[in-house]
């Protein structure tokens, strides 16, 4: 099941940034000062009228970065392109595919080698709701005080 919520876009609210990237491997002492701040709303939204929030739900599209519980930001303005994860209403059931168009053809797959190959039947009712822009993959949260 899919939870939509629509993004609220208040006062911004910038976050430091660290001037370099953050290595995966040993840290460098000269590499935590601040540069800049940014605005995670500025980062994640582009056309706020078309932008929405869906939790995800299972592990169809871990080969696509999205895993249980996360949040995609899904922009109802974008076309889709081959490789795009999108939202998608087929025969009335939402879920997100991974699309792809073979000339007039167009391909909805899962994105998990687990799951058997998705058939779009000839007669099927098929809506995009959006493409996914970006997502959020909440870890753990501080405790506040």
């Amino acid at each position: 099941m899919l939870h939509i919520a629509i993004p609220t876009v208040g006062v911004p609210i910038p976050l430091p940034l660290l001037a370099k990237a953050v290595r995966a491997g040993f840290p460098s002492p000269a590499d935590d000062f601040v540069e800049e701040e940014i605005d995670l709303q500025r980062l994640l939204i582009v056309n706020r009228p078309a932008t929405f929030l869906v939790r995800v739900a299972g592990d169809s599209m871990i080969l696509a970065r999205l895993f249980d519980g996360d949040f995609a930001v899904v922009d109802r303005s974008l076309t889709p392109a081959n490789g795009d994860v999108v939202v998608v209403d087929i025969d009335g059931d939402r879920s997100f595919k991974v699309w792809s168009r073979q000339g007039p053809r167009v391909a909805l797959s899962f994105a998990n080698p687990r799951y058997p190959e998705f058939r779009l039947s000839p007669d099927a009712l098929v809506e995009v709701w959006g493409v996914v822009s970006s997502s959020i993959s909440p870890r753990r949260r501080a405790a506040r005080g």
